[in-house]
């Protein structure tokens, strides 16, 4: 199995892949902990602040000490950006756009790369590319009906989803019903009251609860 059949394999587990970034190192660190204490073995660090790649290598010291945990970093919109979160440790990247400098930059380095997709012409280009995992954004424009409509013509891809999904099992399932494998949360599952106040073992037990409901 291959590093982007294992990644796969990883998301399709689990279903959700937490998405956050925060200036605060130390917040970064508690919030990966708590995710991974909750049962997520995929987490993606958001490239969308001065202090990404900083935050990102820290991250990067605690994965190796957290046994099954793949990070990658999303946000990623160019070559430059791409090569420098690889070297920094990223097990694989994810971006809300295909770019072609990007594609040829994980295919040399040989790291799993999602680009983020919104209509057939991008998806199939991204396919062309050797992408076997799309990201479809926003999902809060595209909405259910158009990974129903799709699906069919991409049979052979697994599609995830970001933007505007809702925390919780029914709409996830929607989502999964409609044809995608997964599904992206970022602040609506990590909520600023969650940082803010520091409820890391309430996210901890909201992670456990809504994986356990999943399954």
């Amino acid at each position: 199995m291959d590093h982007y059949e294992q990644l796969t394999a990883v998301i399709k587990s689990q279903i959700i892949l937490p998405l956050f970034y925060h200036d605060d190192e130390t917040v970064c660190l508690a919030i990966t902990d708590a995710l991974y204490a909750g049962g997520i073995r995929a987490i993606e660090f958001t490239n969308r602040g001065k202090n990404a790649l900083a935050n990102f290598k820290a991250l990067v010291g605690k994965r190796d000490r957290l046994k099954g945990l793949y990070l990658g970093v999303g946000t990623i919109t160019t070559a430059e950006q791409a090569t420098q979160f690889i070297d920094a440790g990223a097990d694989f990247l994810i971006s809300p756009v295909f770019d072609a400098t990007v594609a040829d930059t994980t295919y040399l380095h040989k790291i799993p790369w999602i680009p983020g997709c919104m209509t057939p012409t991008e998806i199939h280009v991204a396919a062309t590319a050797g992408c076997n995992l799309i990201k479809l954004f926003p999902g809060n424009v595209l909405g259910t009906s158009f990974v129903q409509a799709i699906k069919p013509l991409f049979p052979s891809l697994d599609f995830v989803v970001t933007g505007g999904v809702e925390a919780n099992k029914q709409n996830i399932e929607l989502w999964l019903k409609a044809g995608v494998m997964g599904v992206g949360l970022g602040s609506k599952f990590i909520t600023e009251e969650i940082i803010t106040n520091k409820k890391f073992d309430e996210l901890t037990k909201q992670t456990a609860a809504l994986l356990h409901s999943l399954k």
